[in-house]
């Protein structure tokens, strides 16, 4: 007999702000094939159920190897499911999977440019007990104990991932002290917010070991300090290889602004005020190398004519499912409308 230990992961149904949760299933075999059963768990401990019909439904979706475990041992990320199987009203991984079908010729892939910042005893880490650090400018990409805050956990965080097998691009320290982000990608939209998700995961497993808690706040410290954002490059077939393919992208993702930005995640009006990294809440604006524009075009792409697009616009606590949805949706279908242009 062969046992795995399979850790299911889900996202809570806690407002504004789900969380991930987490539990351990052994999974026993005779011949070393294991199969990922669905599961139960009691959905009136995470908002997902009342009291008296809290059974919901763990569907294993995506499955990696635990770098903090034994070989063999796996991540699971699941989706949640009501008990008929129908998908449980916080599962937004449904209709991101859905409209990814819808428009599979499109070939639409992304990648997740995700800040965080780390907290300890309520602050920022690099903030003194009283007062503030000095100003922005010396920490982004920064060197050196009174520049980077917290690169022990990043680095560890690094080696999580790379163990997890999953696609990370790479890392940096952010522009204000204690804020770092790690690129996932590029790769299709459920499977890039599927990772994501396991990232996440895995940063939070590494702060524990460090007494350090992880923020996904947009805008973490009050004044003068960066938000923390959800970067993300975007790009369909044609848009790689048919000349100027991404103006018809922004058009579509202006009149559709309001849309998106209700859905970029919570407290997106605290981060996007225009006076930091990039314009208003209620503004669009586009721009070659332009990072305080709602959507940059990077100058590779004005030079070449071709390639992929940044959307500035969605928070660090976004859900991914519902930004790549959004997202593919928009610009797919404004594209069936230009497909002979």
């Amino acid at each position: 007999m062969q046992t795995i230990k399979a850790e299911y992961i889900w996202v809570d149904g806690t407002k504004p702000d789900p969380l991930l949760r987490s539990k351990t299933k052994l999974i026993y075999s005779q011949d070393g094939e294991f199969n990922l059963p669905v599961w139960g768990f009691d959905g009136s401990s995470t908002n997902q159920a009342p009291g008296d019909a809290s059974d919901c439904v763990l569907n294993p979706v995506f499955a990696c190897p635990d770098p903090f475990r034994s070989e063999g041992d796996l991540l699971v990320m699941c989706e949640v499911r009501n008990v008929d199987g129908t998908p449980h009203p916080t599962n937004t991984r449904h209709d991101c999977a859905s409209v990814e079908g819808e428009f599979e010729e499109h070939e639409m892939i992304f990648g997740l440019e995700q800040e965080y910042t780390l907290f300890k005893d309520g602050r920022p880490l690099g903030f003194p007990e009283d007062g503030y650090p000095p100003p922005q400018g010396q920490y982004y990409c920064g060197v050196g104990s009174e520049n980077a805050f917290g690169r022990e956990i990043a680095e560890e965080h690094l080696e999580a991932c790379l163990g997890a097998q999953l696609f990370l691009s790479g890392i940096n320290a952010e522009v204000m002290p204690g804020q770092w982000e790690f690129q996932i990608g590029p790769l299709p939209p459920t499977v890039v917010s599927d990772q994501l998700y396991i990232a996440r995961y895995l940063l939070q497993r590494v702060a524990e070991r460090h007494g350090v808690s992880v923020s996904y706040d947009p805008k973490p410290m009050s004044g003068d300090w960066n938000g923390a954002g959800c970067h993300t490059n975007f790009s369909t077939k044609k848009i790689r290889e048919r000349r100027n393919a991404y103006e018809g992208a922004i058009a579509a993702l202006e009149t559709n602004a309001d849309a998106h930005m209700a859905n970029y995640g919570p407290g997106v009006e605290r981060r996007l005020t225009g006076l930091h990294e990039t314009c208003a809440h209620t503004e669009f604006r586009y721009g070659v190398s332009d990072r305080g524009a709602s959507v940059r075009i990077p100058w590779q792409v004005a030079l070449d004519e071709r390639g992929y697009l940044e959307d500035r616009r969605p928070n660090a606590n976004c859900d991914p499912y519902i930004v790549t949805r959004l997202i593919t949706q928009t610009v797919c279908e404004r594209e069936d409308l230009n497909d002979n242009n």
